[in-house]
């Protein structure tokens, strides 16, 4: 059964609803493949406002179902009220030949539901990086070549932040930001006093504190603050593909969606000289369709587009779709999330929390930045979480128990800091296709290679030094340096195996998205991504998408390519 479309976009997280909707709002008809059930905005979040004790086990996931999610079940975003969102290990099989966590929604809406939803952009230090500390290839763009679109993205999305003047961390469009903790104040207060590079900030979070009308269009809603993000937000307070993009698209009448629905392959025709369309399996029925396309826009999370293209075989691509230099799945790369310092502040006891925000506050890099000063190349970025907690005390019963229940006492102040450090891509980070073990739907499964090295073990070293030192001489005690353990892929920020670059020998994309040996074919999500900066992922691959679909459709009207 052969079904044509103008374009079709493979996955329906956040870089797949950004193709949807700038492919359909410029009159193309477009087919959105998701390997996961339909999902809609409000009707399909079952659990966004229940209680604790309407959950079965107050939230908590009993053993013996948690270790059907071997992959997430130590993530934040692991609970009761989340496992719907979720894929177990046995819906996708994979083999670990070292430690990698795969992170996968299974939805309409992938995991859009389910981010951090922080936004920072990158700068030229990002872009320019690898060409100037000798690693990966050259990105074939720089910050004046994304920087409209990370414009035209935030004014939709809705960012909230502070425009702070970093040269490193590019100010934006930017809504009001949500505020500092007095203990964060404190921080930022001695940095501006002992240091010029080093800036305490708002981190900026996809959260509409005052939505514009813009986002009242796309029927979402004030953020209220209830930090359950992760079940899917009723008022449409956070950016997700559901709440924003898809829906945008769906009322042009150019959107299908085809949900439940595995893409085995992209098909390549050897006399065209293009890809022709997409060969998908139902995953009920198993039974096999084409589905063709002039324009093919693969955004079905950074490792499944991997394995999609290494499966896509042809005569003239052996080894994967436009594969000819076999650096296909190779140069896998991720952020590094283990380190993690915590200290105590025993002043300011006369304020509290009051009230929960979406966000924390922030550190950007500065490490490396301006010159090589450290042992390590790259540097790591910084969250800032602070409160003060009630007071825990063991062994009370009946009245006094009650007593201290009802009228709790506050302890001293905490400050944590979490590291997010730059890992470098490498030839021997992999994913490939296994000889010999298939998925249930006959696909081979994805072998992962992945480990930190000796650069990402220095830079935690530096991150435990840096802090500690800064904690003390802000004056806080007892002071913690924590190896969390978390191993590449637990992050959510798994990245490359398809990078852009300038020169088709050593890079599989051009600097429009494009596959150098394959020009209907769009490569946008994590997987395009020649190296990983410090920052969060998620706007860089928006902005990526937004222009290469710009670019696509341009080129379709015109006739230039397809």
């Amino acid at each position: 059964m052969e079904e044509i479309f103008d374009a079709i976009v493979i996955g329906s997280g956040i870089t797949g609803g950004w193709a949807a909707k700038e492919l359909t709002e410029k009159g193309l008809k477009t087919i959105m493949i998701e390997y996961g059930r339909n999902v809609e905005h409000i009707k399909d979040y079952p659990t966004t406002n229940m209680y604790p004790w309407e959950f079965s086990h107050r939230g908590s996931v009993p053993y013996n179902i948690a270790k059907e999610y071997q992959s997430v079940n130590t993530h934040y975003i692991f609970g009761e009220s989340t496992l719907h969102f979720l894929k177990k290990d046995s819906e996708q099989e994979y083999i670990q030949e070292k430690p990698f966590a795969w992170i996968r929604g299974k939805q309409i809406g992938g995991r859009s539901l389910l981010w951090a939803r922080q936004t920072q952009r990158w700068s030229d230090f990002d872009f320019e990086g690898p060409l100037k500390d000798g690693f990966a290839v050259d990105w074939p763009i720089r910050y004046k070549d994304i920087a409209p679109w990370y414009s035209y993205v935030e004014k939709f999305v809705g960012i909230s932040g502070n425009k702070d003047g970093l040269e490193t961390l590019p100010d934006g469009e930017f809504l009001p930001p949500f505020e500092l903790t007095c203990l964060d104040q404190h921080f930022q207060d001695y940095l501006k006093k002992e240091y010029t590079d080093r800036h305490l900030i708002s981190s900026r979070v996809a959260n509409l504190s005052t939505p514009n009308p813009i986002h009242l269009e796309q029927g979402r809603g004030q953020c209220q603050r209830r930090n359950l993000c992760e079940r899917g937000c009723p008022f449409g307070g956070y950016f997700s593909s559901n709440s924003s993009t898809i829906p945008w698209a769906q009322k042009t009448g150019n959107l299908s969606i085809m949900p439940n629905t595995v893409v085995q392959s992209i098909i390549y025709d050897d006399d065209q000289k293009k890809a022709i369309g997409v060969k998908v399996i139902d995953v009920f029925t198993k039974d096999v369709r084409t589905i063709s396309a002039k324009i093919i826009f693969l955004n079905a999370s950074a490792m499944n587009s991997n394995l999609i293209l290494l499966n896509s075989k042809s005569d003239r691509f052996p080894k994967g779709l436009a594969n000819d230099n076999g650096l296909l799945g190779k140069y896998i790369a991720f952020h590094n999330y283990r380190g993690k310092v915590t200290a105590e502040f025993d002043e300011l006891k006369d304020t509290n929390i009051e009230g929960r925000r979406p966000n924390a506050a922030f550190i950007p890099r500065f490490v490396n930045v301006y010159k090589q000063e450290k042992d390590f190349i790259r540097g790591y970025n910084t969250l800032i979480n602070s409160s003060r907690m009630n007071l825990i005390e063991e062994g009370l019963f009946g009245d006094d128990l009650k007593e201290k229940l009802l009228n709790p006492k506050l302890g001293n102040w905490v400050i944590t800091a979490n590291m997010m450090g730059e890992t470098i891509p490498k030839e021997t980070s992999t994913i490939t296709l296994d000889p010999v073990k298939k998925d249930k739907y006959g696909i081979p499964q994805a072998r992962f290679s992945v480990d930190f090295d000796e650069n990402d073990e220095k830079m935690l070293k530096d991150f435990f030094k840096e802090f500690s030192d800064m904690f003390t001489k802000a004056g806080y005690s007892n002071i913690k340096t924590i190896d969390t353990k978390r191993v590449p892929g637990h992050e959510n920020h798994e990245m490359g195996g398809v990078r852009m670059g300038r020169d088709p020998n050593t890079s599989l994309l051009n600097e429009w998205n494009q596959l150098h040996l394959c020009k209907n074919v769009y490569v946008t999500d994590g997987a395009c991504m020649t190296s990983t900066a410090s920052q969060n992922p998620s706007l860089t691959y928006m902005a990526l998408t937004a222009r290469a679909a710009n670019h696509a459709i341009n080129d379709f009207k015109s006739k230039n390519v397809f």
